[in-house]
């Protein structure tokens, strides 16, 4: 038996007939995955599971993923979340017994394709293809949007700034500053459309527009 196997032995008329190998399957993109994440300067990735410890282990080291937690309760999975405070947190599952952690979370991703309903339900955003590769569009689209309203709101702040100390030389009359002011608003909500612009993740830990 490999390492992270569970194994059931089967038997016809009371004889022995043989044994099932069962172990759980990485997904193709999983690995890929945690390169970027980390590549993206996440420096915490823990599995949380009610999985048994060496099936738990067997995957992580797959990923290599230092932190396991096995042999968890939905419960346990809630708690071990909200000792990761004050980091914000994201959690990703898709079995009934994430729901609680799910929701606990600060953001709660659920994997809708194989997920059961009360996960879906609980989540904060549901990933709706049979795949994790969306979990990365979605950070860096957080993001982009993220350091777009920054940038936006340090344009309109600065703009403002400049043209009160001109206004309060005398150098702008009253309603010509009232006018300015809504150029500035105006350029403020522009830089902001680039929001619009969503960034596409390349999971080997770049981002391609």
């Amino acid at each position: 038996m490999l390492s992270g196997e569970t194994v059931a032995y089967v038997a016809i008329d009371g004889q022995f007939a043989g044994s099932l190998h069962m172990a759980d399957q990485v997904r193709p993109e999983a690995g890929a995955l945690i390169r970027w994440l980390r590549n993206q300067g996440v420096g915490k990735l823990a599995i949380l599971t009610g999985d048994a410890e060496p099936t738990a282990n067997a995957v992580a080291e797959k990923l290599g993923i230092n932190e396991v937690h096995a042999g968890l309760l939905p419960k346990d999975k809630v708690e071990l979340a909200g000792n990761l405070a004050p980091h914000p947190t994201m959690m990703v599952g898709d079995g009934i017994n994430d729901a609680p952690v799910l929701a606990a979370a600060d953001v709660g991703i659920a994997l809708g394709v194989r997920g059961t309903t009360a996960a879906g339900e609980a989540a904060d955003a549901v990933i709706l293809k049979d795949s994790l590769a969306p979990l990365a569009e979605a950070i860096e689209i957080a993001r982009h949007t993220l350091r777009t309203a920054k940038t936006s709101i340090i344009i309109g702040i600065a703009l403002s700034v400049g043209l009160m100390l001109v206004a309060a030389f005398g150098y702008i009359p009253a309603v010509a500053g009232a006018l300015l002011q809504e150029v500035v608003d105006l350029a403020a909500i522009l830089y902001a459309l680039r929001a619009l612009q969503a960034p596409v993740a390349n999971l080997e830990g770049s981002a391609q527009r």
